[in-house]
């Protein structure tokens, strides 16, 4: 049998013509291949024969190899396509929705220029963003969808399997003004047809992977919306300017008009009472600082809302056609006005009445209300009152209107209505004008204490040093308008002096008898810390209170004043110890301080500053340490008594250490002791 031999360039050069040939065929077909890139083809020939004397051979040639090139490819859909929906003039959010195919017959990445460059836009609109839609929901979600309108550089698509696909969003705001007849075309990329070999231009959206048969390729797709003139709400409100005093009514009256060209219809209130849900609306929050007032009589079709004003009117709220128990708890009436509501008609005016409940005056009572129906496209329309624009409304009902109200950012305007102001004042301890004390907001106080001149003072004797404490106290205008409040020291001890700051302590004005005093200007309802430093001289009895009364009165109304208390203590810790002696060794009387009698040594520790009323600025020991050492001169009894192990204890659960035999010395830890509380630590020693 011969044996077989291939010339090796001969096979080398049969494997470069199949490759050339194939890419060729699959440059001209590419949609219709479907063999992946870089898949291998063999092929060998095998035969059979004879020598003619009855013997039979076979044999076989060798084996061509043919490797499938990677050609790109890539199509966007729609070509010259129309949005499913026509737009609206002020429509937000419109968006065109593009297909963006590999149809190439590789996995590969396509490229979307920086900057949106890849996107083109003709028409009244502006692009509001463009994103890859990652996970097919159709909206935007930072950190899952690729952003491909603001971004810095190019952005990457996932990798794409042949014949896989993302789809690309571009949302638009359609300019206010537009109108019927106009158009808005979105592009995305700028080749001239799909599968174009990419050629880095200015918009183009192309394949990343390089090292192809055809290099990388381009597409383009693109989608035009007509615009159409469709209804658009215009609501008015009309609001008393005031003042009005507190407690009495406030009467709004309200209309809507469909100023547009089409019919406004119905919407519907998701969480309303079936067959009254739908229809053109009139949604009025009730004001902060207000109630529904009883005894009025509603049109047909009316609903009341308890949901808060957080919530969407439309979506969430929950609505009902009967009014709650307590009209306080109202937080929005609808107001139904037609279904439709005809190009060019007004609904009736409709009244609406509401109660004072606020006690402060300060800021005026506010109103705004909305207006909402669905266009002709099925599209919600939206309205506030206060401006002259149709369709000028955020769509939630309530009073967050933004820094820019009405013509500006698309909503309405808030009417005012002022309310009557009076001068009222409150003055108490840091962050606390509202304390009060044991029988009154005017001795509501804040208690501190001297650290000078208390150290080693023992009960009843007297400072030896003077020194200063400062207080803050906070005064509050709880009046109705601004104000401005002389603050003034009524009382005070002999020998003290008083200084006020109004700057946080930079500097200091002495108030030095009883017509001195410092004007305040404070703003509606605002509030201003004042630091007070009360300055005692040497000779003060320890453990005492001594009381600085501190008074601002209203300018507006003189006969309104109110007065707080800054106690200054000559320390506030008391001790007191005690011993008792038990002789239980039969030799002298029962209390005989005889060796092997016990003494009982008790310390009563209490905390003296006062207590009561509330919001007051009270003084807490924190972390107290009772050290009691035998060694300790004058103390001896750590080298003529014995500890009796076990027998320390603490009233409030102080943590004991030392009670154990052969200690000299115990210390007690207590977590903190209120005001007026006290405790007592009890332990025996054993006389030698």
């Amino acid at each position: 049998m011969k044996s077989r031999y291939i010339f090796p360039a001969a096979h080398a050069l049969s494997r470069v013509i199949a490759v050339l040939a194939f890419t060729g065929a699959f440059g001209a077909h590419i949609l219709a291949q479907t063999t992946p890139g870089g898949t291998t083809i063999q092929n060998s020939a095998s035969a059979t024969y004879s020598d003619g004397s009855g013997n039979n051979f076979s044999t076989i040639s060798n084996t061509v190899t043919v490797t499938v090139a990677n050609v790109s490819g890539l199509v966007i859909t729609p070509d010259a396509g129309t949005a499913p929906s026509p737009v609206v003039g002020g429509q937000t959010n419109a968006r065109f929705t593009f297909r963006v195919t590999n149809s190439g017959n590789f996995s590969d990445q396509v490229r979307f220029l920086a900057g949106g460059q890849s996107i083109q836009l003709t028409g009244p609109a502006t692009i509001a963003a463009a994103y890859i839609d990652i996970n097919g929901n159709g909206s935007f979600e930072a950190g899952t969808d690729i952003d491909i309108y603001t971004n810095a550089a190019d952005a990457l698509s996932p990798s794409l399997a042949a014949n896989g696909f993302v789809d690309v969003i571009v949302s638009t705001n359609v300019n206010a003004g537009a109108t019927n007849g106009q158009t808005v075309s979105v592009r995305l990329g700028d080749a001239a047809n799909d599968n174009q070999t990419a050629d880095n231009s200015a918009g183009e959206v192309r394949t990343v992977s390089g090292g192809t048969a055809n290099g990388q390729s381009e597409a383009v797709g693109d989608i035009s919306a007509a615009i159409e003139n469709d209804a658009q709400l215009r609501v008015s409100l009309v609001a008393p300017a005031g003042p009005v005093a507190l407690n009495s009514n406030i009467s709004y009256a309200m209309e809507v008009c469909n100023t547009g060209a089409r019919d406004a219809q119905s919407i519907t209130l998701t969480n309303g009472p079936a067959g009254q849900n739908s229809g053109v609306f009139i949604i009025a929050p009730i004001p902060v600082g207000t109630a529904l007032a009883s005894g009025q009589t509603f049109p047909a079709g009316t609903l009341y809302s308890t949901s808060p004003l957080a919530m969407s009117p439309i979506t969430q709220a929950v609505w009902t056609s009967t009014a709650p128990a307590s009209l306080a708890d109202v937080r929005r009436v609808a107001f139904s006005v037609g279904a439709p509501l005809a190009v060019g008609a007004c609904s009736l005016s409709i009244s609406m009445t509401v109660t004072v409940t606020t006690n402060d005056a300060t800021t005026p009572i506010f109103e705004i209300v909305d207006a909402f129906a669905n266009n002709s496209i099925g599209a919600g329309i939206t309205d506030q009152s206060g401006d002259t624009v149709s369709n000028a409304g955020d769509g939630n009902a309530d009073f967050n209107e933004g820094a820019q109200p009405g013509n500006v950012d698309g909503n309405g305007i808030q009417q005012l209505t002022i309310l009557q102001q009076l001068g009222a004042v409150l003055l108490g301890p840091a962050g606390q004008p509202t304390a009060t004390g044991p029988t009154s907001i005017n001795d509501d106080y804040t208690n501190r204490s001297l650290t000078t001149g208390i150290a080693g003072v023992p009960p009843g004797q007297v400072t030896t040093a003077g020194g200063a404490v400062t207080f803050t106290n906070t005064l509050e205008n709880t009046g109705n308008a601004a104000d401005i409040f002389r603050v003034t020291v009524p009382n005070s001890p002999a020998g003290f002096t008083v200084e006020v700051s109004l700057d946080g302590g930079i500097t200091f004005t002495p108030l030095l008898g009883s017509g001195s005093f410092i004007s305040v200007p404070i703003a509606f309802g605002a509030t201003l810390d004042l630091q007070v430093r009360v300055t005692a001289p040497a000779g003060q009895t320890v453990l005492q209170g001594y009381d600085t009364v501190i008074r601002a009165t209203s300018i507006l109304t003189p006969g309104s004043f109110n007065e707080t208390i800054d106690r200054l203590y000559t320390g506030f810790l008391r001790m007191d110890k005690a011993a008792v002696v038990t002789n239980g060794t039969g030799v002298g009387g029962a209390n005989a301080p005889v060796p092997g009698a016990e003494i009982e040594y008790v310390i009563t520790y209490s905390n003296v500053s006062s207590a009561g009323g509330s919001g007051n600025s009270m003084l807490t020991i924190n972390n107290l340490v009772i050290t009691e050492d035998g060694n300790a001169v004058p103390n001896n009894w750590g080298s003529t008594t014995d500890q009796v192990a076990g027998s320390a204890s603490d009233s409030r659960g102080g943590t004991i250490t030392g009670d154990a035999a052969g200690s000299t010395a115990l210390t007690d830890t207590v977590s903190s002791i209120a005001p007026g509380q006290s405790g007592v630590l009890r332990f025996k020693r054993r006389i030698r």
